[in-house]
């Protein structure tokens, strides 16, 4: 009996040119191809209305303590819950990623938080309040996925864009949420339904777009250029790297200290930018006497300005790595968010509206710049454990938001402005351990690579 011959393997082809392990080494943000392009459209997507269904709550706070009878310090409180809900999610899915691969675990965490928002409506006492707040924070996880699906679809010389874009258009969802959800409010009302009510149904929309998209992810989305995780785990378990459990990729992500410096550093740029967003709209409503729309429309500009400020941070860190490698990533990313806190201090010293918008404004380009900056390093810290990397910078950025407003903004004795001048200079100082970074094949910010050859292999096996 003749023997069949035996299967080829197949080899994918690509309508965007690729690198030895099919990622993308072009970045077109406008096309849909698949599964590169494909990928960042889900990524972005699904990730805004995430942070479109967390940040609809903030623009509505005069309304809502005025119907759950909210103390200042009821508020601080929720804003703080709302970030520590992500702090432990978005820590626990950077290993989920690697276990599992990014699609199913951004679905997933999507579905199961969209219930959440939509029982915001149903809150009647400010510990439900800060309950729901505190929930719905852990869909902000889903940055971690954000950020690993486009190191896992694009290549070194385009992930700080891919990364900086992907993260950037979905963090205007924060912004659109300022703008939109009063809209959507006032709309209910003008159906001579009361203001109380009016606010608990505006919160069907962000719900419903969330497990819109979560859909859309289950649907179109892969995981690697080559195909699923579930192929990929089939052919890692047939090689040594199949020894990979999940504490072992955890604890080797952990023991890496670069991956605790970028988690600070990120602390005072993305959770700045996530503290801005809980108070801004409710500073110039108070502060200025602005009516709530126009509160609104100013708090919306911060959020709205990622649209190209994020990215803008990923193609400065690609830029500087194309020029002076990873020297100058790392002072790239110093620079921008030094200049950041600068303008943080300034904020809170302006006493004019028209000044104010100003300085947000620019203060809202460089903060954001700035956290697309450190994702344009962070692909480069561990490539075995980039999941739990990208969760510990990650959670970070919320630590840094919890800190901040627990310390600033929660019937502390410090005026707002005055708080907003202090959160500044924790910007400044919290920048400087990048100094301490070093990767022995690559150098830091003011040493050159290792001449040792048996270090930098053995730091690059680490680094594996």
């Amino acid at each position: 009996m003749e023997t069949p011959p035996s299967p080829r393997k197949t080899i994918p082809s690509f309508t965007i040119p690729v690198d030895s392990e099919n990622k993308a080494t072009q970045f077109h943000p406008f096309s849909l191809t698949s599964p590169h392009m494909l990928a960042f459209h889900l990524a972005w997507l699904s990730l805004f209305s995430c942070f479109f269904s967390t940040f609809s709550i903030p623009p509505l706070i005069p309304i809502i303590r005025e119907d759950l009878k909210l103390s200042q310090a009821d508020i601080g409180a929720a804003g703080i819950a709302s970030f520590v809900g992500s702090i432990f999610s978005r820590l626990a899915m950077g290993p989920v990623c690697d276990m599992v691969g990014p699609r199913i675990a951004c679905a997933t965490l999507s579905l199961l938080t969209a219930p959440i928002v939509l029982a915001t409506s149903l809150v009647s006492s400010p510990t439900s309040f800060i309950l729901i707040r505190f929930l719905m924070g852990f869909s902000l996880a889903n940055f971690v996925v954000n950020q690993f699906w486009m190191s896992s679809m694009f290549s070194g010389c385009v992930v700080g864009l891919a990364n900086g874009v992907s993260a950037g258009w979905a963090n205007t969802g924060s912004g659109l949420a300022q703008l939109v959800m009063p809209l959507i409010f006032t709309a209910i009302s003008h159906f001579n339904v009361p203001s109380f009510t009016a606010w608990r149904l505006a919160f069907i929309v962000p719900s419903m777009f969330q497990a819109l998209t979560a859909i859309l992810v289950l649907i179109y989305g892969q995981d690697l250029p080559s195909g699923n995780y579930k192929e990929f785990k089939k052919t890692r378990n047939n090689s040594k790297e199949g020894d990979d459990n999940f504490l072992h990729v955890l604890f080797n992500g952990l023991k890496n200290y670069r991956g605790w410096i970028l988690a600070l550093t990120y602390g005072y740029s993305f959770g700045v930018e996530l503290t801005i967003d809980n108070i801004i709209a409710q500073y110039f409503y108070d502060r200025f006497n602005v009516n709530i729309q126009m509160a609104g429309t100013i708090a919306a500009t911060f959020g709205l300005a990622n649209w190209f400020s994020r990215p803008m941070g990923g193609v400065v860190s690609d830029a500087m790595g194309r020029s002076f490698g990873m020297r100058g990533r790392l002072w790239g990313l110093w620079v921008v968010q030094t200049v950041a806190g600068l303008l943080c201090v300034s904020l809170g010293r302006v006493s004019s509206l028209w000044s104010s918008i100003v300085v947000m404004c620019v203060f809202s380009v460089f903060v954001q710049a700035a956290s697309g900056l450190t994702f344009g390093v962070v692909p480069f810290v561990s490539k075995r454990s980039l999941g739990v990397i990208s969760g510990m910078t990650g959670s970070g950025g919320t630590v840094g938001a919890v800190v901040t407003q627990m310390l600033l903004f929660s019937g502390s004795e410090f005026s707002k402005q005055t708080s907003i001048s202090l959160m500044g200079l924790m910007m400044i100082i919290c920048t400087l351990p990048l100094t301490f970074i070093y990767f022995p094949q690559w150098g830091g910010m003011f040493c050159a690579p290792s001449l040792d050859p048996n270090s930098a292999a053995y730091q690059y096996h680490l680094l594996q």
